[in-house]
């Protein structure tokens, strides 16, 4: 039996986020360079998204490239960006048609410039499609979004656009990279990694966690039910104690 089958359709996280991790290393498994990894991950994102559409999720946060990815290799990071540029164009039409929409977030004036005519383009065809909101993380990570966001409230106070007493959990929120965008559920980690590699970090504070033994090129639909179901077997307190989740009304 599926684990599809074993999903409370009720209890569906509304957004799940996902580290894509362990490329290089399947690629190394087989003998090939890391890049060839890459490439075969592609089809574990058309799964997931696949995935997450048929259950209802409503936003799919795909961490991508992260600004700490600028460190790797020339060569491997040259061909990620030729990679992103040719798979939004080819899977612009399916997404299209599956009513997907599209949101990046990240500091992408820092990609080439062809990466971020075809980001651009892609987002702003995709625009108002009404189903699966699918968050690319580009050029991300929860030290640049924080620092951006700290910066920006600041000048916002030296305009005397807001004061340090309106500054709140809801006005930060607001200067984020996810701004309209809820937090998430669960994140998912492949690859067997348990950390969370400076990835939404103000976002995941009670947030589940599920970390994945499989590489990213071979998880795929199944995989991805498992995270669910191993999600709506978990309590969430959010600081409270079981007695008062049961019992709502339990001082």
């Amino acid at each position: 039996m599926s684990c599809i089958d074993k999903i409370d359709k009720n209890k569906v996280p509304r957004h799940v986020a996902i580290i894509m991790d362990g490329n290089g290393r399947w690629a190394a498994k087989r003998g090939n360079i890391r890049t060839y990894g890459h490439q075969q991950g592609v089809e574990s994102v058309r799964s997931v998204i696949s995935a997450a559409a048929r259950i209802n999720v409503q936003y799919l946060t795909l961490y991508a490239f992260s600004t700490e990815n600028w460190n790797r290799p020339k060569y491997e990071v040259d061909a990620l960006m030729t990679l992103m540029v040719n798979v939004i164009k080819s899977e612009e039409a399916e997404l299209n048609n599956n009513n997907v929409r599209l949101v990046v977030i990240g500091e992408i004036s820092s990609l080439p410039k062809r990466v971020q005519k075809e980001v651009n383009r892609i987002v702003e065809n995709l625009s108002n499609n009404t189903g699966l909101t699918v968050v690319m993380a580009l050029s991300y990570s929860s030290h640049w979004e924080i620092i951006n966001a700290v910066k920006t409230i600041a000048s916002d106070v030296k305009k005397e656009k807001i004061g340090v007493e309106d500054i709140s959990r809801e006005l930060f929120d607001s200067y984020l990279s996810t701004a309209k965008i809820p937090d998430p559920e669960l994140m998912i980690r492949t690859s067997g990694e348990a950390r969370l590699s400076n990835f939404l970090l103000w976002q995941l504070a009670y947030t589940e966690l599920f970390f994945s033994p499989t590489l990213w090129p071979d998880f795929r639909e199944e995989d991805f039910y498992q995270a669910i179901c191993d999600y709506q077997n978990r309590e969430r307190r959010f600081g409270m104690t079981s007695e008062q989740i049961q019992k709502p009304n339990l001082k």
